[in-house]
């Protein structure tokens, strides 16, 4: 028999289908970030209220957490084998240690320990993200990359769930109860992806990108750090903030909001990401965004925080999925962990700018992070200019280059022709 022969009839090994592939990186990013990262955000009026924890405190917890998240990212870029050989492994290690972190906060009033406690969470965090979404995007983009959204929308689900248990708590528990009950949801969940296909999926890097590219990216990763600092302002303090002026339901029912609007939306912006640029649909997100952080500000009542929060949840996952994926297409190398890292530096940086502000409520900090995401749309309107749509699958509504509209003959010069549109 020959070789040929022999492998026709050895067993193959049937790739996993791609729905099974969004599930499991859904329910992973559910746990991890959906319930690991965001839980604290309900949770944290709980923990003022018989926990006896301070504004300044919470604003401190809050930091270690993106600290511990800015050491996984940097981690998973100076440390190959945590993403490369071992990936498996360190997935399910972390989503472990996630779930153990949530289930220790109770046991102790000490803030040390609680710092410490949200540093562990916030790394363990970042790994898991690092990996399912490569995973997520080496095993779709080739045969499914329509599917990508619905793997991020793991987030929101595990935001909505989480903060569904804690509106529950509210009423008659305990803020001990509530960690406890994020801490077994978390273990559900990491139960559901435990088996994320992730090193049979890992394919080649891809090559280096040129000098354009890195200008690019550049600008990439100034928009996604900065986002970083203003929405992680709304993430931490939107539920506070909304309790302050509203019935004492209304703060952990918005932030359910966030989670269920955030569940399609990650789908709904990658599926217009093959109509329209993502560069446009970027600075598009990053407006909406900006409204529903300042919305509470600007207008009172208890339809203006809801009407904030499905805005909110409507655009934060949807700006990390159109970044991520913008990242894989200029060809970078380490792509998703480089401006995961950036994010998590703003996220560090977001709670320190805000905290001088918090003595008097909540307001200032979110007018201060809807401005930050202003400037970090501003900075992704510099994508806009010569794109290399090239790179990838072209979006319907983009022209190739080189196909001009009636009048734009002889191609313009330098960008001189208004009449042109870029891409």
């Amino acid at each position: 028999m020959t070789a040929t022969q022999r492998a026709a009839v050895l067993p193959t090994k049937t790739p996993p289908r791609p729905w099974a592939i969004v599930g499991q990186t859904a329910a992973a990013l559910a746990a991890g970030m959906g319930i690991g990262r965001f839980v604290y955000t309900p949770i944290l009026p709980l923990m003022h209220a018989q926990a006896g924890l301070s504004a300044q405190l919470g604003a401190e917890l809050a930091t270690a957490n993106y600290l511990g998240y800015l050491i996984g990212a940097l981690a998973a870029i100076f440390i190959p084998a945590l993403t490369r050989s071992q990936l498996v492994l360190v997935l399910r290690l972390s989503l472990l240690l996630l779930a153990a972190s949530l289930a220790l906060m109770p046991a102790t009033h000490a803030a040390g320990a609680w710092l410490g406690l949200r540093l562990i969470a916030g790394i363990a965090s970042a790994l898991i993200f690092v990996i399912a979404v490569s995973a997520l995007f080496n095993g779709l983009l080739a045969h499914a990359p329509q599917l990508v959204g619905w793997g991020f929308g793991g987030v929101g689900a595990g935001i909505a769930l989480s903060g569904g248990l804690v509106l529950a708590l509210r009423a008659a528990g305990s803020w001990q109860q509530a960690w406890w009950s994020a801490a077994a949801l978390a273990l559900v969940c990491s139960a559901l992806g435990w088996r994320l296909p992730t090193k049979s999926q890992q394919v080649r890097a891809p090559q280096r990108a040129d000098q354009a590219g890195r200008y690019w990216f550049a600008a990439l990763l100034a928009s996604y750090s900065l986002e970083g600092v203003g929405y992680i302002v709304a993430g931490t303090f939107l539920v506070a903030a909304i309790d302050q002026t509203g019935p004492a339901w209304t703060g952990s029912f918005a932030w359910v909001l966030v989670g269920l609007a955030a569940v399609p939306a990650a789908a709904l912006w990658a599926w217009l990401g093959r109509i329209w640029s993502r560069p446009t649909l970027l600075v598009a997100a990053l407006g909406v965004q900006a409204i529903g952080i300042a919305l509470p500000v600007l207008a009172s009542g208890v339809a203006a925080a809801l009407v904030a929060a499905i805005l909110f949840g409507a655009t934060f996952l949807g700006i990390s999925t159109i970044v991520l994926a913008t990242g894989v297409h200029l060809r970078m190398p380490h792509a998703v962990a480089i401006l995961t890292t950036g994010y998590g530096a703003g996220q560090i940086l977001g709670p320190l700018v805000v905290a001088p502000f918090l003595r008097g409520g909540y307001h200032q900090a979110l007018l201060i992070g809807a401005v930050v995401v202003v400037l970090a749309a501003i900075a992704a309107a510099a994508l806009r200019r010569r794109f290399p749509h090239h790179l990838g699958p072209l979006p319907s509504r983009v022209r190739p280059t080189g196909s001009r509209p009636a009048g734009c003959d002889p191609p313009p010069t330098s960008g001189a022709d208004r009449r042109c549109p870029a891409s």
